[in-house]
């Protein structure tokens, strides 16, 4: 898979996000930035992006992904501070 696949089944199963990915092969770093993740907690926030690519997991197509979300004000503050 590439980054570009991985973010076109993100973003066709969960709506209202920017999503930025990076990797190759069956590994990837999803970040995610959307206010869908404004009432959720880490856990939810991990679990909401697993699921959108469990088939894909399931399937082996993809291994090892690390994800980090934020809401729009998190992405914003955490930008500034790079």
């Amino acid at each position: 898979m590439q980054p570009s696949d991985v973010k076109a089944l993100l973003e066709a199963r969960i709506e209202g996000c920017d999503f930025h990915i990076q990797g190759e092969g069956c590994n990837f770093q999803v970040t995610a930035v959307g206010e869908v993740f404004s009432d959720l907690s880490p856990v939810k926030r991990q679990q909401l992006i697993y699921s959108a690519l469990s088939d894909e997991i399931a399937s082996g197509a993809l291994h090892a992904v690390s994800i980090k979300t934020y809401t729009p004000s998190q992405w914003q503050n955490a930008a500034g501070r790079a």
